[in-house]
């Protein structure tokens, strides 16, 4: 492993383990092993040659590509069951059929997942689908019986993950999804709903804070909840599995809208809110906005997303106020604030490497992505290997669609274990069978199987016939932590099946020299696949 190290100045600020409590710019080495740390926050397993361009590129220019937006696609039919829209084209702007629709939505929301899941194994060197699986849990919305409201949902997430965070706010607020997911749709002058009125304040701006006395906490009371509640009313989805061409979404009814005058606590100002109709709630989230607090809420998740769970006094004294003031001045785009974060010498303290235990999503992926393993089947074929993927996440604890709870997955609001909740005496027994299954047999769809390229893996190192040398590029790709001689040791031996390097290099250059013949092939590949099987057993390589 490169342990290669450069003097620099030791910031004032920083703790006896190396941690700096400061968004300072780093100017400390920028070898494979901070790289690979940047590239294991930002995507989902990065690739050897990601890690080479990265280094090679500057710490600067990897931070302006990962940030840069990037060309998207759409979810593709790839099922005959879809009785309206062609295999190969997308029915984002397709309106549903008449009469029996269950095969269709089955085959769109087949669609959407095996989309989602194919994005997360794209090679983009990019935050995107990162920060959009962190908003996700943000707003935690589970999907419906509505396929195209659910697309909509999500690629406004997309859109605007880097965006600008108020207006996301407004938008998800008038979401169809959103409407229908918190009874948005349902809450009227007749009948108030109090569902997203509260959660707007509680999970996606400002956060209660201690409770101060009944029905009064830190950062709003429950007579806003009320009064935010009269404000959302007037706004219903239309057109909901519409058989007459005409597409999902909201609109908003001045009959169903409170027209009276609104006030909200001195949380905020006391501030009057008159009868504004269609644009009362962009009014209100104006006012919420006010708070320097939502700045704080939303950067402590940003922090525990991507850095670390552990939210010290220290640090919510110093990194949170930082990033909070970073984004208030950047009138709340993320954008500003990610970029500050992911240059900062806080961000590749030693310290705070290994912090965070994979979700399944990361776990999953990381093992293909890393490996450099591409698919390459048929539309339909491709689509069901992305839903036996989601499949098998759900099964070890993350369902892409459904957080279980409206505050999100527990991991990333449960203290004190954070992100400690994914793992658990059932959760890694399962981790270790998909591990099995990924390598010798790998997802399994119309015929075809796909398990992870351990020779594409092996060939791209610069000297592959070196078991040693294997092991070191092996760390490097998928452990955030040093591995002990001990366990370097084990795992070169389960590389050469314990008879020494020389076999090893004798039957990888025997296979070099005629890689089309498929014995020579198999002994490899059987040492890599078990070689891999003990990594991937190993505490460093389920922690980013």
């Amino acid at each position: 492993m490169n342990t290669q190290t450069t003097m620099r100045p030791i910031p004032e600020n920083e703790t006896g383990d190396g941690e700096v409590l400061s968004l300072i710019p780093y100017t400390g080495p920028w070898t494979k092993e901070e790289a690979a740390h940047l590239l294991r926050r930002t995507l989902f397993g990065p690739t050897r040659q990601q890690i080479l361009d990265a280094v090679a590129n500057g710490m600067n220019n990897t931070v302006d590509t990962l940030l840069a937006p990037v060309t998207d696609t759409l979810p593709l039919t790839f099922s005959t069951d879809d009785t309206i829209s062609n295999v190969g084209e997308s029915w984002v702007n397709e309106y549903m059929p008449a009469g029996d629709q269950q095969p269709t939505i089955v085959a769109r929301f087949a669609s959407l997942f095996g989309w989602i899941s194919q994005n997360l194994f794209e090679p983009n060197l990019s935050i995107r689908e990162k920060m959009t699986l962190f908003w996700q849990n943000h707003f935690a919305v589970t999907y419906d019986n509505e396929p195209k409201m659910s697309y909509d949902y999500i690629q406004l997430l997309r859109d605007n993950c880097l965006g600008n965070f108020r207006q996301l706010i407004k938008d998800i607020t008038i979401d169809s999804q959103m409407l229908v997911f918190l009874n948005g749709a349902s809450n009227n002058q007749f009948s108030p709903n109090e569902n997203y009125a509260r959660e707007l304040l509680e999970l996606y701006t400002i956060g209660k804070g201690p409770q101060i006395g009944e029905g009064d906490y830190t950062n709003y009371t429950e007579d806003d909840i009320a009064e935010i509640a009269r404000i959302l009313t007037g706004w219903v989805v239309e057109n909901y599995l519409s058989q007459s061409g005409n597409l999902v979404g909201s609109n908003f009814y001045a009959i169903l809208h409170d027209p009276g005058t609104k006030q909200l606590s001195e949380k905020f100002g006391n501030a009057i809110i008159n009868n504004a109709d269609a644009g009362e709630y962009s009014a209100l989230i104006d006012i919420i906005f006010q708070q320097d607090e939502v700045a704080r809420f939303i950067c402590r998740k940003l922090y525990r997303w991507f850095v670390n769970y552990d939210l010290t006094p220290e640090v919510n004294a110093t990194i949170i106020e930082e990033m909070a003031t970073e984004l208030i001045a950047n009138n709340y785009d993320i954008e500003p604030v990610m970029s500050l974060l992911l240059r900062s010498e806080h961000f590749y303290s030693i310290a705070l490497r290994g912090t965070i235990i994979k979700n399944p999503v990361e776990y999953m992926v990381s093992m293909y992505t890393t490996s450099g393993s591409q698919m390459n089947f048929d539309l339909p074929t491709t689509y069901q290997m992305h839903l036996i993927f989601g499949w098998i996440s759900e099964n070890i604890g993350m369902h892409y669609f459904a957080p279980p709870q409206v505050a999100g997955w527990t991991a990333y609001y449960q203290s004190p274990g954070f992100s400690q909740m994914w793992i658990n005496a059932a959760t890694i027994k399962k981790r270790v069978e998909y591990t099995y299954y990924a390598l010798y047999n790998g997802l399994d769809a119309n015929g075809q199987q796909f398990p992870i390229d351990v020779l594409n893996l092996l060939d791209s190192f610069d000297y592959p016939n070196d078991d040693v040398e294997v092991i070191k590029e092996l760390e490097l790709l998928y452990c955030c932590k040093p591995l002990s001689a001990t366990q370097r040791n084990f795992l070169a031996n389960q590389l050469n099946g314990g008879f020494g390097s020389s076999v090893w290099t004798t039957a990888y250059d025997t296979y070099a020299t005629d890689p089309s013949n498929q014995s020579n092939a198999n002994v490899i590949k059987n040492q890599m696949r078990v070689t891999l099987l003990n990594l991937f057993k190993m505490p460093e390589f389920h922690i980013i």
